[in-house]
């Protein structure tokens, strides 16, 4: 396992150098830059604005924008945000928190609450359980994920039980270490609702599928025909076998994440990466932008480097082959 942990570490430079080059070309394709919107400014005049773009190399080729920036990144340095008039770093720094909080606690619901709905939707096949579950299934692939945000908003606020936006009161910083634990918590809730929801749908259709095909199998029927007790035969042969097609899908959840909460830490006033990302493309923040996709691509190697730790762990015959 640790050959394989260093193999791909080694893998994951030449690839981020790639997503990184692929990336620096698209953005680059989009007529103007940054600076070009300030011409509608007249105070600002053409000089200032030419200043700008020759003190951040705008106004060489593409290929000389990306190497000066590469080599900046030697330094620690990802560039500097032309919106948030900040270091690309720092700005990151303030949103990597919040939206790996998110990620992680939507992903653990999604995991956590999918598996055991799809193994007993499977077991108790076209019967009540397995109908009702179907029922929420499609009613949750079907639901956007505005829509279901901006109705448990709508919920929140009649009822008063949770916060509707933010991620902390306006007086976090007067409470206790435990309250302001609780008060994030309470914040988080909605969010990691609206995200875990829809994973969830997804997730327990696919667990049931592959538990349904695994228990058709005929070393299932033998294990059954010899008399093994049924909670042996589901979670002891049947659910190991169902569960590796859905631990791969592992990597590119995790990284999706990012872009998939978005929307949703908009709606919510979550202030993750999604949201800045979304306002750093619009404002053409070109280095800015490029810290996001380095984040997003670390994030899908990471997560494909974890579905790879689990699939060996939960089937030993992959480390094998």
């Amino acid at each position: 396992m640790l050959k394989t942990i260093l193999r791909r570490l080694l893998v994951a430079l030449p690839l981020l150098l790639v997503i990184s080059f692929l990336s620096f070309a698209l953005i680059s394709l989009a007529p103007g830059d940054y600076f070009a919107q300030l011409k509608t400014n007249p105070q600002i005049s053409e000089q200032t604005i030419e200043r700008f773009r020759q003190e951040y190399n705008l106004d060489k080729p593409v290929y000389v924008q990306y190497l000066s920036w590469l080599g900046g990144i030697v330094q620690g340095d990802l560039g500097y945000s032309f919106v948030k008039k900040a270091p690309v770093i720092k700005v990151i720094g303030e949103r990597i928190g919040p939206t790996l909080l998110l990620s992680v606690v939507s992903l653990l619901l999604i995991w956590l609450l999918a598996l055991p709905l799809g193994i007993y939707a499977a077991v108790h096949f076209r019967k009540l359980g397995d109908k009702v579950l179907a029922f929420f299934s499609f009613l949750g692939l079907s639901l956007p994920n505005f829509f279901l945000a901006l109705l448990l908003l709508y919920l929140a606020s009649v009822s008063g039980i949770l916060p509707t936006g933010g991620m902390v009161s306006v007086n976090f910083d007067q409470l206790s270490w435990w309250q302001q634990i609780l008060d994030v918590s309470r914040h988080l809730i909605l969010p990691a609702a609206v995200i875990a929801l829809a994973g969830v749908a997804a997730l327990q259709r696919l667990m049931r599928g592959n538990m349904l095909e695994v228990l058709g199998e005929q070393y299932i029927k033998t294990a059954q025909a010899k008399g093994l007790p049924k909670r042996r035969i589901v979670y002891g042969h049947a659910v190991r076998n169902a569960i590796n097609p859905l631990i791969t899908l592992f990597g590119f959840e995790f990284s999706n994440l990012l872009s998939g909460a978005a929307l949703t830490e908009i709606i919510t006033s979550w202030p993750g990466m999604g949201s800045m990302m979304l306002e750093a493309v619009g404002q053409q923040d070109l280095y800015l932008v490029m810290g996001g996709m380095i984040i997003g691509g670390s994030m899908l190697i990471v997560g494909n480097l974890l579905a790879d730790i689990l699939l060996i762990i939960a089937d030993p015959r992959i480390h094998v082959s």
